[in-house]
């Protein structure tokens, strides 16, 4: 059984400080963010989004555990972003900007992957079933991840997170 993820304020105490909020709005040189559609192809736009982004901070050795991740995060956003009223954000009405943002942001001898969507749900790990197409995610999150979890945001919707160590 996947266990409960690490709570977001005993894993990684920069998002507390700084809020997601403010990092997915903050221009910084430590920060990429990518603002996606709740579509199939946003999935891949996210994947070379971040390997691009590790290869330009020299975090090359990052890029297929840190894709794979967000493949599990975007897809997820896209769900939820898709069918809003199903999954308890309100109104079922798109808004008029990207409801996904991916954000990477680095702070040696970290990098911190965060996929936004405009659901209030709290992501619930699932028991893996091997055999099934679906319902893996977070058990794949959590496995090539150093710890992961999840923050509300003050607009509404929330951030997953991932955490990665780099060799540096």
């Amino acid at each position: 059984m996947v266990e409960e993820p690490v709570a977001a304020a005993d894993c990684l105490q920069v998002t507390r400080r700084l809020g997601f909020d403010n990092l997915l709005t903050a221009e910084r040189t430590d920060t990429t963010t990518c603002p996606l559609l709740p579509q199939a192809d946003s999935v891949k736009t996210a994947r070379d989004v971040t390997r691009s982004t590790l290869a330009a901070w020299g975090l090359s050795e990052l890029g297929d555990d840190a894709a794979l991740v967000v493949s599990e995060l975007v897809t997820n956003a896209v769900r939820y972003a898709l069918y809003p009223a199903a999954f308890g954000n309100g109104n079922g009405h798109r808004p008029a900007e990207p409801p996904i943002t991916l954000m990477l942001l680095r702070f040696a001898p970290h990098v911190l992957l965060a996929v936004s969507d405009p659901s209030d749900e709290a992501p619930t790990p699932k028991e893996p079933d091997f055999i099934s197409e679906n319902g893996r995610g977070l058990y794949i999150v959590e496995t090539y991840s150093q710890c992961w979890g999840w923050d509300h945001l003050d607009r509404g919707g929330k951030a997953v997170w991932a955490l990665f160590k780099t060799g540096a």
